[in-house]
This record gives structure tokens, C-alpha cells and sequence, in this order.
């Protein structure tokens, strides 16, 4: 007997509001089921969303419509002319962000609206208006990419990678191949020295940056989502430490912050991306699941 198909996939394209196209993907509940919720993902910097399908999936399998993206210069969003790309952090925060919330308001406007952040992108997240329509939100390794609040034991080897070497080659090759590199995807030259230059625990290290994020920071007060913040202990970009100074921008989310060690799931090791992983993924997924589903959804496709 074949097995009956209960997610339709599809990808689209859409517009920022400064008319940058960038690509989505669709997860939705194949009919006669409907969607009790809609979620939208919002990527760290430079992860592709295609690393988060498989748990997007898995939620639409639960009972949500799933959109994820790719921000502008990233995975499907990229295109051919990465170094004369000028965007940096403060525009997939300000312009792609919320056009994916508008996608996802616009297709499904009767239902709930659930968001799920990981890494960097948790502060992004706070730019988008949507983003105060957000009921149940999840945030994966929170941290701001602030080098002292790297984990101790990693945290001078880190910063000579991501604060010394990034720049040096980004200036060189144009923009920062971490893929020839080893060290996840391609950047954007400006996004690269974006991450490169957080060597303070405030956002902003002079007055142009403070000019460029004032509309990341400006709406996070705004958010009073019910929220569930996921650490993992040895993440050595977010320990749980990173998570507080994220929590800290939005002083209106009701949060339940838990902490999760590799043995209490059976690992040696997590890191920054055991949240996506196997074998442990399915631990936060299903934490992520309850939390911004129906229960009785969630129990009827457990």
C-alpha cells in the first residue's frame, strides 16, 4: 500500500519592500487537512533555509502551514554578484524578515501567527511589524554574535576566526567564501564585517551602525509573544549566557528559557547546530511543536 502524502511542498518567490525578490518555501497540510496555525522560520546568518525543511516538515506534519526563506545574497536568494552586494544585517532584517511575515499574513490571514528564530536571527526577528502579531514564538541559540559571550573554552580561538580572519579575507576576496573555507555558507561582504566587528555587548559600535540598526532595536519592545528559548550548554556560539543578552532587547516577551545539556539526550556533543541534527533534532522539534500548536493537534499526528 502506498503511503498517503500529508505534506505538499512548494517554492515561491516574493518581493522585500525594496523590490528584491527572494525565494520561499510553502509546507502545507495536503487537504482534507487544514492548518491550525502558520509558522514562519527565520534563519541565522548564512544558514540556508534548506537546513531547516526537514523541520519544517516535520511541523506541517503536526498540523501548521511552514514558510521558510532565504534572506538576499543567501542559499536560493543568492545570485551571481555576491561582491557588489551592499546589503548588510540591518536589511534582512528590515526589509526581507517582514515581507516573509507578509507572506505568510497574507496567505493564511485567519490563523494564528507562530514564528521559530534561531541564532542570529532572533534579533532580526524584532524589526518585523508583523512580528507583534506573533502569539507563540521560539527561539534556537540565541545570541547576538557578541564575542564575549562565546563559550569560555572556545571563545579566543572564535574570535581569532570570526573577528580577526573573517575581515582580513573578506577585504581581500570580496566577500567572505566560507565555504572554500569550511565555515558554513558564503557572506555577503557587508554582513561578514557586520559579524566581524561585534566585539562590544552593544549593538552598534559608532554612529553610522547605531543610524543602521535603530530599526532592528526599536520594535523589539513591542513583542509579547509567549516565548520558549532553547539553549544547548556547549553551543559555543549561544551558551545559555548569549541567550539572556538577546532576552534582554525584548522586555515584554513572557519567556520560559530551558538549557539543554548534551547527556540529557543522550549525546556527547550538540553545539550551535544540534537543534537541526540528528539524532537529538527530534527532542526540539517536539518541544517546538507543543509550544506553538494546538495540543490536541499536536496529539492527533504524534
Amino acid at each position: 500500500m502506498l503511503a498517503v502524502e500529508t505534506v505538499s511542498e512548494h517554492a515561491t518567490t516574493f518581493a522585500a519592500a525594496d523590490a528584491t525578490l527572494l525565494k520561499g518555501t510553502w509546507f502545507e497540510p495536503v487537504p482534507p487537512r487544514m492548518a491550525s496555525t502558520v509558522i514562519v522560520i527565520v534563519c541565522g546568518a548564512g544558514i540556508p533555509a534548506r537546513f531547516y525543511h526537514r523541520f519544517a516538515r516535520y511541523l506541517c506534519e503536526r498540523g501548521a502551514a511552514v514558510f521558510t526563506f532565504d534572506y538576499r545574497g543567501i542559499g536560493a536568494s543568492r545570485n551571481d554578484r555576491l561582491r557588489r552586494l551592499k546589503s548588510g544585517m540591518e536589511d534582512w532584517a528590515v526589509f526581507d524578515i517582514p515581507a516573509a511575515f507578509a507572506e505568510a499574513r497574507a496567505r493564511y490571514p485567519e490563523l494564528s501567527l507562530g514564528a521559530v528564530a534561531h541564532s542570529i536571527g532572533t534579533v532580526l526577528l524584532g524589526a518585523a511589524a508583523d512580528a507583534t502579531q506573533i502569539r507563540q514564538l521560539v527561539f534556537f541559540g540565541p545570541h547576538t554574535g557578541y564575542w564575549g559571550d562565546y563559550r569560555l573554552r572556545w571563545r579566543w580561538l572564535m574570535y581569532g576566526v570570526w573577528h580577526v580572519s573573517v575581515p582580513a579575507v573578506t577585504h581581500v576576496v570580496g566577500y567572505f567564501p566560507g565555504k572554500r573555507l569550511r565555515l558554513g555558507e558564503d557572506l555577503p561582504p557587508r554582513v561578514a564585517l557586520d559579524w566581524a566587528g561585534r566585539r562590544r555587548p552593544e549593538l552598534g559600535r559608532n554612529a553610522d551602525e547605531v543610524r543602521r540598526y535603530r530599526h532592528i532595536l526599536s520594535r523589539h519592545r513591542e513583542i509579547r509573544a509567549n516565548t520558549l528559548v532553547l539553549s544547548i550548554t556547549d553551543d559555543a556560539f549561544a551558551p545559555p549566557s548569549a541567550a539572556r543578552r538577546v532576552l534582554s532587547l525584548y522586555p515584554n516577551l513572557v519567556v520560559t528559557h530551558e538549557s539543554i545539556a548534551p547527556r540529557s539526550v543522550g549525546c556527547r556533543r550538540l553545539g550551535h547546530f544540534g537543534f537541526l541534527r540528528r539524532p537529538a533534532s527530534e527532542f526540539f522539534w517536539r518541544r517546538a511543536a507543543r509550544w506553538l500548536i494546538a495540543e490536541d493537534a499536536v496529539e492527533d499526528r504524534a
